[in-house]
């Protein structure tokens, strides 16, 4: 479950909670809130060790790369010996071993760029989510605070407009 889903259950209890006549107060389950805020704390270092296993796939796939990256460049090194020895034409396979290897190096060079690329796309995202929820949570602390300024009158939340979101 993620956090956007114990917010709206959160949400919904407070909905369903009674009210007290003659007050702006609710009567809201302890129980039924409690188990949801004690859900919400779990699920935020959920939220972290996505981040971290993300980061983690990077340096695997980096890790891969410089793999990959070593044993080209230790096939053209052995390349490049045995054209020595098969070749009397010394400098022919010289330049064709370095082409080889510098290949090797643009291909490690690319695939270390894309691994960063997708890393950064997916912390992106996972900030873009963390923010959100940041906003609702400090949303919630507003209208509750108002509340709380106001004898325990509670305002419904603004909606947020497509003006808000840009």
């Amino acid at each position: 479950m993620d956090i956007l889903e114990l917010v709206d259950r959160l949400e919904e209890l407070f909905n369903e909670s009674r009210a007290i006549p003659f007050t702006h107060n609710v009567v809201v389950d302890e129980d039924r809130m409690l188990d949801i805020i004690d859900q919400m704390r779990t699920t935020i270092p959920n939220e972290v060790r996505e981040a971290r296993k993300v980061l983690s796939q990077r340096d695997r796939i980096l890790a891969q790369a410089k793999e990959e990256a070593q044993r080209t460049i230790q096939l053209a090194q052995h390349q490049k010996e045995e054209m020595l020895r098969q070749h009397a034409l010394v400098e022919d396979a010289q330049a064709y071993a370095d082409e080889i290897i510098a290949q090797a190096r643009q291909e490690a060079e690319s695939i270390r760029q894309e691994a960063d690329a997708y890393a950064l796309g997916q912390l992106e995202q996972m900030a873009i989510q963390l923010e959100r929820m940041l906003q609702e949570v400090n949303n919630g602390i507003e209208v509750l605070r108002a509340s709380q300024a106001r004898g325990g009158e509670v305002a419904a939340p603004e909606e947020e407009t497509p003006a808000d979101e840009a």
